[in-house]
């Protein structure tokens, strides 16, 4: 018993400081909207803007953007961006699931800063918690949480 809490103190100790996420995340929600997260911290000192697109071959598209003098296409008209605590932001794209190329680069710009990742269209995970923890960088961590479970229960 006391080597059991001992091992999950440690464990506890280790995932505290973790920093798993990933500067951006692309999800299909359940009614079939793409969601893109873009965790990025904005630089200090400057007046927070994004920027959202994506790339599929040689075009580049910009989906939404609060930059002044930038104007999304007008099939994204319906996209709508939220702000993400501690920082970032949340775009949602309805009903795009079906419509989306098949390889595409999913970019965004918080302030300068900025993430992208390619995804085949076939593997956008859905958004649920499970699915995304699991397609994140830390699933390293899930692994983890495994071994410690086995060691305490053999």
């Amino acid at each position: 018993m006391l080597k059991t809490l001992f091992m999950f103190g440690v464990l506890g100790v280790l995932l505290i400081p973790a920093q798993c996420d990933d500067p951006i995340l692309v999800c299909v929600e359940d009614d079939n909207d793409l969601r893109v997260e873009c965790r990025v911290s904005p630089k200090p000192n400057k007046i927070n803007s994004y920027e959202f697109s994506w790339s599929s071959g040689t075009k580049e598209s910009l989906i939404n953007t609060n930059v002044s003098g930038s104007a999304a296409e007008g099939q994204f008209k319906e996209s709508y961006v939220e702000e993400l605590e501690p920082h970032g932001y949340k775009m949602t794209l309805p009903g795009f699931r079906d419509k989306l190329p098949h390889n595409t680069t999913y970019m965004c710009k918080v302030s300068g800063v900025s993430a992208s990742i390619s995804v085949e269209r076939e593997q956008l995970a859905p958004c649920s918690a499970v699915s995304v923890f699991l397609k994140s960088s830390c699933s390293w961590i899930l692994c983890l949480l495994l071994f410690f479970f086995y060691q305490a229960h053999s």
